[in-house]
């Protein structure tokens, strides 16, 4: 297995948090102009209101920088320490389609249990990965 295979899923929910950043702005500019919210009224986005069809958009965006951190540190340490095998780049690869699922869901139909059961999915795969390489290095 190439040794680069384990980053390969880092740099894709890198890419995927681009598009997702993309899509915020690009739905969250034209509400606020159409609401006649100031841009300096959102200095805090709590006192912004926007349709939930736009907010979960920033909700989501907001959420692939919370469980993808430990994903992002784990696949570097596995790729540092040289422990990238298949079943590694299989979980990695995994949990990034979850996420990308997970996104597509929140941000368009927000059915919460089904948006709960892929980022429970996502959850095993990280945890697989996390036990895994927690069992070679201690």
């Amino acid at each position: 297995m190439e040794p680069t295979a384990i980053l390969q899923p880092v740099i894709a929910l890198g890419l995927w948090t681009g598009v997702m950043w993309i899509w915020m702005y690009a739905t969250r500019i034209p509400a606020m102009n159409k609401a006649g919210i100031d841009p300096q009224d959102a200095a805090h986005v709590t006192d912004m209101s926007l349709p939930s069809e736009i907010s979960r958009i920033a909700d989501n965006y907001n959420h692939l920088f919370e469980q993808p951190t430990l994903f992002y540190a784990i696949a570097i340490a596995i790729a540092v320490l040289g422990h990238g095998d298949a079943t590694a780049v299989t979980c990695a690869w995994t949990f990034v389609i979850l996420r990308v699922i997970h996104s597509l869901i929140q941000s368009t139909v927000n059915v919460v249990i089904l948006r709960f059961s892929v980022f429970m999915l996502s959850w095993v795969a990280l945890l697989v990965m996390t036990v895994r390489e927690a069992l070679v290095i201690f």
